[in-house]
């Protein structure tokens, strides 16, 4: 069966021309605007927290890592010192790039878990995505769930009835959402969502599905849907797009691939859709070569990116809930590629108005040999349900564990207030 979701990936998610009173019988019966929203940031490659949050001064990590692999305490290399770290006998360092989630730490809006991620011991790229996707640990329990963790928790509450319920700001809708009839993918708003065919294509679509059945009540839902979103984008006086206007001094880099998706989901909150739930995406991290020359430069983008999205979206702050989620991190010991392997825990970000942030939460395992895991990874001290647990029970009401099976969250870590 063809769903709306389905639809709108095929199409590229670009869609239809507005038709007169779409605007209207769309977005007429959106949820409240006040509802909270869940941004789900994947750093796909497997994120090396360890340089990217750094054990400064712990002797071990040290003496495992090469210099330019994680960030010193001192010297040229240093990095922004983090208050309330994991274990008050060491200093945690901040890799030197990011001084925009420095700020954000500091002003109380970003908290960090360290030693966290997926409680398999998969190193596959492939196996790890799919299992945090659909909200598992084990093999058994990926084979029989079928949908993502953010489907069924957005399908429990009911926060599939707005508008727009739930965006991939990417070309596809990824497996967190997967079977999801109600997401979409929008990779960008900057030229609209008319198809690239002009009114020919779009009269040509509305033709397909004007008949009956699910099929095409499906493709109409999805048109009717994107004609309204594009009704509402700006324009002058001549039909011509007008770029989007960030708030508050927030400055996208215009240079940065990151800054495309975080703008598309900046403007798309300010529209007030109907939104609970984005995923977007932030590639390029399987570091096993040439790690130092490659990593600073994706640390500044995710940083700045970050800061200029928190900037833009100032009013919306209490409403925002952001976590960063990777496939697993890398290992403790640096290769003699100048980069690092796949390894086990690695770093969780939360951001967000009602976060407790400017400090740590969860455990801190250890780097000596024997805390290790296998002797030779950070071990996954904080499973990543656990927090997204967390996000969905403090932020948007959604309790139970249902969403994630096979798994009983233990105490809330006090990520949120």
């Amino acid at each position: 069966m063809l769903s709306r979701r389905t639809l709108l990936q095929t199409a590229g998610a670009a869609s239809l021309l507005p038709m007169a009173g779409l605007r209207d019988a769309v977005f007429a019966a959106n949820p409240a605007t006040n509802q909270p929203i869940l941004i789900v940031l994947h750093l796909r490659g497997g994120c090396d927290g360890l340089n990217l949050v750094s054990p400064a001064s712990d002797p071990n990590f040290i003496e495992a890592r090469a210099s330019d692999l994680r960030v010193a305490a001192e010297g040229a290399n240093a990095g922004f010192q983090l208050a309330n770290g994991p274990d008050a006998g060491i200093d945690f360092r901040l890799h030197p790039s990011a001084g925009g989630l420095n700020e954000l730490y500091k002003g109380g809006h970003l908290a960090f878990i360290h030693a966290a991620g997926l409680t398999n011991q998969t190193r596959s790229h492939f196996v790890a995505t799919d299992m945090i996707e659909r909200g598992v640990a084990s093999d058994a329990d990926l084979a029989r769930t079928t949908t993502g963790w953010i489907t069924r928790a957005l399908q429990g509450r009911g926060a599939a009835n707005g508008a727009v319920p739930a965006v991939a700001a990417s070309g596809t809708v990824g497996g967190d959402l997967e079977g999801a009839s109600f997401a979409m993918a929008i990779p960008d708003l900057s030229s609209g969502l008319a198809p690239a065919g002009g009114a020919p294509v779009a009269a040509a679509l509305w033709q397909l599905y004007g008949g009956a059945g699910a099929v095409a009540e499906a493709g109409r839902t999805a048109m009717q849907t994107m004609a309204g979103l594009d009704v509402r984008l700006p324009r002058d006086d001549q039909g011509r797009m007008k770029p989007y206007q960030p708030e508050n001094g927030a400055n996208y880099d215009p240079s940065a691939d990151f800054a495309r998706p975080l703008k598309t989901v900046a403007q798309l909150i300010k529209m007030e859709v109907g939104l609970s739930a984005v995923t977007l995406d932030y590639g390029a991290w399987d570091h096993h070569e040439y790690q130092a020359g490659r990593f600073k430069p994706q640390a500044e983008r995710l940083s700045n990116g970050l800061a200029a999205f928190w900037n833009d979206l100032s009013a919306y702050h209490d409403r925002i809930t952001l976590v960063t989620l990777t496939e697993f991190g890398r290992r403790l010991r640096s290769n003699r590629s100048g980069g690092t392997d796949h390894g086990r825990g690695s770093l969780m970000m939360v951001l967000g108005g009602k976060v407790s942030g400017g400090r740590f939460h969860g455990v801190w395992p250890g780097m000596k040999t024997e805390q290790l895991d296998e002797g030779v990874d950070l071990a996954v001290a904080n499973d990543y349900r656990t927090v997204l647990s967390e996000i969905l029970d403090r932020q948007h009401g959604i309790k139970g564990g249902a969403w994630f099976p096979g798994f009983k969250a233990p105490n809330m870590l006090g990520v949120l207030v």
